[in-house]
């Protein structure tokens, strides 16, 4: 899965606790990660991006990586388990925007195509 995220300045929590978006996402993380752990999962990829070369200018991401999971069951699994649901309230604070594509693995090799 790629993921690209865009944080808020501040988060928008519904009980009106206070945290930068930046903040809320490290609970995310931390909330989440055992979970997606358990379930098999791993980041391959991480990294922050610094321009967008082909795009529209106005999107810009914050962060971006690229998680494996054994199979797209073990994702669904993990947001149906209700430890994670309540991980994800940080994630909903903190994020103004997001892009998660599943993508099927491919070989590397030394072309694009």
């Amino acid at each position: 899965m790629l993921n690209l995220v865009r944080l808020r300045d501040q988060a928008r929590y519904e009980d009106g606790r206070t945290a930068t978006g930046a903040e809320a996402y490290a609970a995310y993380g931390r909330d989440s990660g055992p979970i997606f752990r358990r379930l098999g999962g791993s980041i391959l990829w991480s990294g922050r991006p610094e321009l967008m070369l082909i795009g529209p200018e106005a999107e810009r991401w914050h962060i971006a990586f690229v998680a494996a999971y054994p199979s797209g069951q073990a994702f669904i699994d993990m947001i149906r388990d209700a430890e994670y649901q309540r991980a994800a309230q940080h994630r909903t604070a903190a994020v103004a925007d997001s892009r998660l594509i599943r993508m099927a693995p491919g070989t590397p090799g030394a072309g694009f195509a």
